[in-house]
């Protein structure tokens, strides 16, 4: 009973999900900043993609809030593969 008076709930609306999605860049051209970061990790894309193989680790680290969840998302995009987040 108490749950259904709530106002304010920690759960996700249907659909929440898919604005939080469309409002992050999903490519490098969209994603702000990290110049040298985004041309380094473009070399190494462009390579792995010429030798059709998958990229070579990357390891992105920092406190929470970062974008490094986002940068990601990009470098999957850009490969051109699926990429799970949890």
């Amino acid at each position: 009973m108490y749950d259904e008076e709530r106002i304010v709930s920690g759960d996700s609306f249907e659909g929440e999900d898919l604005n939080e999605q469309s409002l992050r860049p999903q490519t490098f051209n969209q994603y702000i900043g990290q110049k040298l970061l985004k041309d380094e990790i473009s070399v190494y894309i462009q390579a792995a993609k010429q030798r059709e193989e998958s990229l070579d680790h990357v390891l992105l680290y920092g406190p929470p809030g970062l974008g490094k969840t986002t940068l990601a998302t990009v470098i999957a995009n850009e490969m051109g593969v699926k990429i799970k987040t949890t």
